[in-house]
């Protein structure tokens, strides 16, 4: 019996980042609160490495209700402190703020008939770009995350500039990264 080697543009070796190359990143993802947390944690990331955030995953569920942006939206003063003593997630004030504010903007957006689904993907590229065949092929900003942070931006998010834009458009599946001969490539069809 001959076993096929796995190729991975990232993770390879640890479990959870495993898990999340092969089935998330690059995914397709519409769900309100799914996006809602995909963009939170590339926040929480800001920084930091992305094995930290993936680790503490479960603690931000648990601390930002599901990422409910409802539920969130009407977190308030006593919820900001007890989220700055909370061990399972990023204590960073200005990273806290942000997703409470953004949640009210995603509340806010709501009401006025719109998607974050529809905004994220309004922004998916026009026109498919060669797949990466190394990570300096892979940009941190594109034309597309610009314009999508600065929409953001204006709709009253935070802590969206076009880095994290770029990066919740990866973790979205808006745009797929994963470099030339990657299994999750091949998974994709």
């Amino acid at each position: 019996m001959t076993t096929t080697a796995v190729f991975r543009c990232f993770g390879t070796g640890d479990p959870l980042m495993e898990a999340y190359h092969d089935d998330e990143w690059g995914r397709p993802v519409h769900d309100e609160a799914a996006l809602f947390e995909r963009i939170a944690l590339e926040g929480f990331q800001s920084g930091l490495s992305w094995a930290i955030v993936l680790r503490k995953r479960p603690g931000f569920r648990a601390a930002f209700a599901g990422f409910d942006p409802v539920a969130v939206a009407r977190f308030g003063d006593d919820d900001v402190t007890r989220l700055l003593a909370d061990p399972g997630i990023v204590r960073n004030r200005l990273k806290i703020d942000a997703t409470l504010r953004n949640a009210r903007a995603l509340v806010a957006l709501h009401e006025q008939g719109r998607t974050l689904d529809e905004v994220l993907w309004s922004h998916r590229p026009d026109l498919p770009r060669p797949r990466p065949a190394t990570w300096a092929d892979v940009p941190s900003t594109s034309s597309e995350s610009v314009a999508l942070a600065r929409e953001l931006k204006s709709l009253g998010f935070r802590f969206v500039g076009p880095t994290t834009a770029y990066a919740s458009m990866q973790a979205c599946g808006v745009v797929d990264d994963h470099l030339v001969g990657c299994s999750a490539v091949r998974d994709a069809g």
